[in-house]
């Protein structure tokens, strides 16, 4: 292996495109990191996998090929980046060592001592009222390296400051004197204001259906407010919410500013809008493992009365195929993994939904929707919830764009679940006592939800981050009945975050949530009850992969007492005779992924390969004898295909744990349950869980 050095204007080696870049590292820079030089020249280092020896070999990643002639001219490139960055007497020098097939390369850099900034002079803001938080934490400060980058971002952003404080005609003049003997500069900003300005009158043009009153009050600008430019955005950006427009731009007259004088206290100001059309039929069908056959129809009027509010009618239905008066007989064929859901695949379930959208509710950072509903739902094995009700939901974005939401929902229903989930937790073991728990009653819940949505992708995001919380609250003061009180409260962050430029990705998810509810006494039961639908679940494709759909966490065991026989008591001693299993919720949850994609060897454009663990835990506070905290970690491997649904999935996780255990009950013939075992447990059929669906797990 050869080993020299390559100085700027030295001839370059030959071009070879099998010539592959195994490293690139930057030596003695102190002032600027690694990662700023390196996106400031045109090589490119291999991924992480192509570049360690320890798995080269498995043929992953993405390589990337030297080419001599950038090579040079990267040695400019980072010549001048520094210059600019007030390194003027910088020196570059390379080293390269290669061998026939690969290349590592190290920019060494002799930074030298940089110009100081002695004085940044901003002149002109006299007639400013609000002078200070203008110039507050500029880009450029004394004492630092004169930076001709932070030099221009800190004229820019005196300039957007001023435009959102009523300058719209603002300019910044930037002009500096450099001492490169004593090494210092000396930096002015002629600031040039403008008149303070107020918005003049507003004009809409391209309205035909839609009232152009309706147009102006969706707009954060208003006539005789001070000018500001971020209103200006914000306005654009809500008229392309409403659906309504196609097109839709808000900018200065400068036309009608020109003809009233460029000194004009008055800003005129246009709104140009296309329409787009005013209905929108759509329509779905689906297969899902869990849901069998599904489809789904909807409607929507985008200006209802010519007022600019979206109405919208939709209806879903799952099931098809297994649940009553759909049921075809598919849970012995087609989705056979139905079969053992005997309460939420029993019966189809719907939804019917009529929702009016007010786009601007007293503000027009404020959406309104009300919606009237009528649905069957369920959760796999678990409950089956009827109910009708309605809705009132109130957002708002601020002004970092994070939406926050507050929703108000009464409904009357019921819910169906397991008899030996009212008797686990709930002491309720009588027929009696869980119909009473499952009669229809109301349920008002209130709910507060913010998110914080960062992320590059929705689909399929590679940098980024997404944070979401909710609390909801059901009392009395809300009109829910007694049986139906709690408090909720979960909050979800993912991370997302790119290695090196091959593609890999490296992403960590958590997510965690406490369920609060009172003391309830009945004839002969009492405790904390929490509705079915309002516990929480995991296990499945999405948390903790090692384990089915809600199979993590507590669950109970049943058996029919007509089948224990003296004869078939072995075979259940032995784990030959496998009683159902029901999963119950918990009131405490915590989960943690941690999830590496790469590309693959192959297709590696649209393939991914995916190394995850996935760890978590699901229990009841206040009966940890029933349900202790288990914290459960499953590793795994996966695909990912790239599709325009989004990345289709396949994982395979393994599972080293036992069924949960969990109490054994014996079910009369009347429906009443008594307790055979206290912690009985099932070995697993297989180690090994399977997982196929849509979308990235988070």
């Amino acid at each position: 292996m050869a080993l020299f050095t390559v100085a700027p204007g030295a001839t370059a080696l030959a071009a070879q495109d099998d010539v592959v870049v195994r490293s690139l590292a930057f030596d003695g820079n102190h002032a600027i990191d690694d990662y700023t030089l390196s996106v400031a020249i045109g090589t490119t280092n291999s991924s992480w996998f192509v570049r360690s020896p320890l798995v080269r070999w498995l043929g992953l990643g993405e390589k990337r090929y030297f080419d001599p002639l950038e090579f040079r001219r990267d040695v400019l490139r980072l010549t001048l980046f520094y210059r600019q960055s007030g390194f003027m007497d910088v020196k570059v020098d390379t080293l390269v060592r290669r061998d026939k097939k690969d290349v590592h390369l190290t920019f060494t850099i002799i930074e030298g001592p940089p110009i100081e900034v002695r004085e940044v002079d901003v002149n002109g803001l006299g007639q400013v009222p609000d002078r200070e938080e203008v110039l507050a934490d500029l880009p450029l400060r004394e004492g630092q390296p004169f930076n001709r980058f932070l030099f221009q971002a800190s004229a820019d952003t005196i300039i957007n400051r001023l435009r959102n404080r009523g300058y719209p005609g603002a300019e910044v003049f930037r002009t500096y004197a450099v001492d490169r003997e004593a090494r210092t500069a000396h930096t002015t900003l002629d600031v040039v204001p403008g008149p303070y300005s107020r918005v003049g009158t507003i004009r809409v043009e391209g309205t035909a259906r839609v009232d152009s009153s309706f147009v102006r009050q969706l707009l954060s600008v208003r006539e005789g407010q001070p000018f500001s430019q971020q209103d200006i955005f914000q306005s654009q950006r809500k008229l392309y919410q409403t659906e309504l427009f196609r097109l839709a731009t808000v900018t200065i007259d400068s036309a009608r500013l020109l003809a009233e004088g460029a000194d004009s206290a008055v800003v005129p100001i246009t709104v140009q809008v296309s329409e787009g059309p005013s209905h929108k039929l759509r329509t779905s069908v689906g297969f899902a493992t869990n849901d069998c056959f599904r489809g789904g129809a909807g409607w929507t009027h985008r200006n209802l009365f010519g007022t600019g509010r979206l109405f919208d009618i939709s209806a879903r239905v799952s099931k098809v195929g297994v649940g009553d008066p759909l049921d075809f007989g598919l849970d012995r064929s087609l989705c056979k993994s139905l079969q053992s859901d005997t309460i939420g695949s029993s019966r189809a379930n719907y939804n019917i939904t009529a929702a009016i959208r007010q786009p601007r509710f007293f503000t027009p950072d404020i959406t309104s929707t009300i919606s009237l509903y009528a649905e069957r739902r369920s959760e796999f094995a678990i409950y089956r919830r009827e109910e009708f009700g309605g809705s009132v939901l109130l957002q708002r974005e601020t002004a970092r764009r994070v939406p926050i939401g507050l929703a108000y929902r009464l409904s009357y229903g019921a819910t169906t679940a397991s008899a030996a989930t009212f008797c686990a937790f709930f002491n309720a073991c009588r027929h009696e006592d869980a119909n009473r728990l499952q009669e229809r009653r109301l349920l008002g819940v209130i709910t507060a939800a913010i998110t914080w949505p960062r992320q590059n992708n929705p689909l399929d995001p590679t940098r980024g981050h997404l944070y979401s919380f909710d609390l909801s609250h059901s009392s009395r003061f809300t009109g829910s009945a007694a049986l139906q009180t709690f408090t909720r409260v979960s909050g979800d962050m993912a991370w997302y975050r790119p290695l090196g430029l091959g593609g890999t990705v490296l992403t960590w998810h958590l997510r965690g949530g406490m369920i609060f509810a009172p003391r309830i006494t009945l004839d002969s039961a009492s405790g904390n009850f929490i509705p079915p639908e309002q516990r929480f679940y995991a296990g499945g494709p999405n948390d903790v992969r090692g384990y089915d759909r809600n199979e993590l966490g507590p669950v109970v065991y049943v058996l029919n007492r007509d089948t224990i026989t003296p004869e078939r008591q072995d075979s259940l001693d032995n784990g030959t005779l496998r009683p159902r299993f029901s999963a119950t919720g918990g009131n405490t949850l915590a989960v943690g992924q941690l999830e590496l994609r790469v590309p693959a060897p192959v297709w590696s454009s649209r393939l991914r390969i995916a190394a995850f663990v996935d760890a978590g835990t699901l229990y009841e506070r206040g009966r940890t004898d029933l349900a202790p905290v288990r914290i459960r970690v499953t590793p795994g491997l996966g695909l990912r295909l790239s599709t325009p649904l989004g990345p289709a999935r396949f994982d395979v996780a393994y599972n080293g744990y036992d069924q949960a255990p969990g109490a054994l009950y014996l079910q009369r013939s009347d429906g009443t349950l008594s307790r055979e075992q206290t912690d009985f447990v099932q070995q697993r059929k297989s180690r090994l869980t399977y997982h196929f669906s849509f979308g990235q797990p988070f």
